[in-house]
């Protein structure tokens, strides 16, 4: 099986909350984005591209890792583009959080992802259509930053919407009502 087909899979089997919100609709576009690229995973398409995210989470479950982007300058959780030695959706969310963090032994949090957010990127990517897991750090976990950011810092829940877009606040709220 090929990380287009596990998308495609973890796509169809993604069950958002509410049915008729925008959850339901990104998932059918993103599924369409699929059926009508087939290199709609990787960074070449000049359509967008199926990313995979991670939203790193304290082991008491109080704060979020967040990382300031080298390039947007923002405060995002851990994740990019899928490579191809990824061969899962959400192998590529774990390499990712883990590189970006520099934390080992982060654990996914069961149920598939959290949300879907679509967001538009400067050239030449155009358009991340970003598939967002949650993943919890194990005790003891010490972040290292990497080079693709300025700057990781944990924040507690509350502090979150003073520093993030709304995206990051939405995969906060959706990562809570799963802990």
């Amino acid at each position: 099986m090929t990380l287009r087909d596990d998308a495609v899979l973890v796509l169809k089997g993604y069950a958002p909350e509410d049915e008729a919100g925008d959850q339901a609709e990104l998932r059918l576009a993103y599924l369409d984005h699929l059926a009508q690229h087939e290199d709609g995973m990787w960074k070449a398409c000049g359509a967008g591209h199926v990313t995979a995210s991670a939203l790193v989470i304290d082991p008491e479950r109080e704060r979020v890792l967040l990382t300031l982007h080298r390039k947007l300058r923002m405060w995002l959780q851990m994740g990019g583009h899928c490579e191809e030695r990824d061969v899962t959706l959400e192998a590529a969310a774990l390499r990712e959080a883990t590189e970006e963090s520099g934390i080992t032994g982060l654990t996914l949090l069961p149920g598939g992802p959290v949300r879907l957010d679509r967001h538009p990127i400067p050239a030449p990517c155009n358009w991340h259509l970003d598939v967002q897991y949650a993943a919890l750090a194990p005790a003891g976990a010490a972040e290292r930053i990497s080079e693709e950011s300025l700057e990781l810092r944990w924040f507690g829940y509350a502090d979150v919407p003073g520093v993030a877009d709304a995206s990051v606040v939405r995969l906060l709220e959706a990562t809570r009502s799963r802990l």
